[in-house]
């Protein structure tokens, strides 16, 4: 039986799927990508190898909640792809995100900077 211990940056980690959300709103201000090269670029960012297992469900919900749009492009020699972009209304949800996002990284720092232990 394998041991295998997952990597810091392991999308299967609670943390990183917890976030992945707001990592795709992030990289979806960058430009309008489709499935494979968003998660290309969240790996480049260093959250890993993120599976369509993971991404997909993300997407599909950023979409039916009306953050994300997508649209069907023609493939160039091969299939078509589905492209996401952010709209309006996921802009504006990623601002007040990543305004919450940075009061609770502060919060987890301190915590995790305090020397000793608790009783």
């Amino acid at each position: 039986m394998s041991t295998h211990e997952p990597s810091p940056l392991d999308p299967a980690v609670g943390w990183v799927r917890a976030t992945l959300e707001l990592a795709v709103a992030a990289v979806l201000i960058e430009g309008d990508l489709h499935g494979y090269a968003l998660a290309q670029r969240l790996s480049g960012l260093g959250f890993g190898t993120v599976k369509g297992g993971a991404l997909y469900p993300v997407l599909g919900r950023m979409e039916a909640e009306g953050s994300v749009c997508s649209l069907w492009q023609a493939g160039e020699g091969g299939p078509g792809r589905k492209v996401y972009s952010i709209t309006p209304s996921g802009r504006t949800w990623l601002a007040v995100e990543r305004a919450r996002w940075h009061i609770f990284a502060a919060a987890v720092d301190r915590l995790l900077d305090t020397p000793g232990e608790r009783p």
